[in-house]
């Protein structure tokens, strides 16, 4: 009997491959194992959550969420999905967090000008 990952010889009753550690029962295959796992995007969801825009991190966070979900049963293309979605949701809540902030010391400026404006003219 020959091991399906790496293709030594093992004994019949041997459960793993001595040479590559492969259970010989259920052998992951090789050409899952090597494909490049999707981005879950979780920790970059967490952190705009709690400091740009809290709905559309939650969004990011449960896109995120069902990446892991997705690769834990083997649904590759449901994961790149719903990755694709944790990066759209996590890009957007980052972006409108950073306009808002723009937007917050526009406002702290023009009012600053403002009152010195007025203390001016008294």
């Amino acid at each position: 009997m020959y091991c399906p990952n790496c293709g030594t010889e093992v004994h019949e009753k041997a459960v793993v491959c001595i040479k590559c550690g492969v259970g010989l029962n259920n052998p992951t295959p090789k050409y899952f194992s090597e494909q490049p796992q999707p981005k879950t995007w979780l920790v970059e969801s967490i952190l705009v959550t709690l400091f740009c825009c809290l709905p559309f991190g939650i969004a990011g966070i449960v896109n995120a969420a069902n990446v892991s979900s997705r690769l834990s049963v083997g649904d590759i293309e449901g994961a790149e999905k719903a990755s694709q979605q944790a990066g759209k949701w996590t890009k957007w809540a980052f972006w409108i967090g950073v306009v808002f902030v723009l937007l917050y010391i526009a406002a702290i400026v023009a009012l600053v000008s403002f009152t010195a404006l007025l203390d001016k003219r008294w």
